[in-house]
């Protein structure tokens, strides 16, 4: 067994990079990371594109992840998030949750009508609000991140998270 440093390499090192298990960091975030795209963009088509994207841009530089600075989900979002601003400035005009309607569902035609009419609902409720909001409940929900890894990225407090999503839920159930 390798001694432990005393003070560990903040940087991973070349042993740990071959390490990582691409395939199961990619099972476990992959749905994630696309639930993210759906969420913001909505159009199957990018949702696909920048989910691909954003694991070849973490495989690319993967060299440059420093687990000291935060986990490793954190660091694959934050290259999501910059995909998604990259994305919409590069779209005239820009895509919003209006098109989550378009996102194919599986079940029942009656259980398709109802998901449809509550998604053109909540892109109703939605679209009003600033981006900051709509990228919060993005991450949170669409992603399925925490409030701690969704302070992290966005540089509030984790605190201020939790109570700016909590207002956000509430004030979406009221005008349910």
């Amino acid at each position: 067994m390798a001694m432990e440093r005393a003070t560990p390499d903040p940087q991973v090192t070349e042993a740990e990079k071959h390490l990582l298990d691409w395939d199961r960091i990619y099972l476990d975030l992959a749905p994630r990371v696309y639930n993210y795209f759906r969420y913001r963009l909505g159009r199957e088509r990018d949702v696909e594109d920048l989910t691909s994207r954003t694991f070849e841009r973490a495989w690319a530089a993967r060299e440059q992840y420093r687990r000291d600075l935060a986990g490793f989900s954190t660091w694959l979002f934050k290259i999501a998030q910059n995909l998604t601003v990259d994305h919409l400035r590069s779209q005239r005009p820009q895509v919003s949750i209006d098109h989550a309607v378009d996102v194919l569902a599986t079940d029942a035609p009656e259980r398709d009508l109802e998901r449809e009419s509550d998604l053109l609902r909540l892109a109703s409720l939605t679209r009003e609000l600033p981006p900051r909001d709509r990228e919060l409940i993005a991450l949170k929900y669409g992603a399925g991140m925490s409030n701690r890894d969704i302070a992290k990225l966005t540089g509030l407090t984790e605190s201020n998270t939790g109570s700016i999503l909590h207002r956000l839920v509430r004030d979406l159930r009221a005008r349910w």
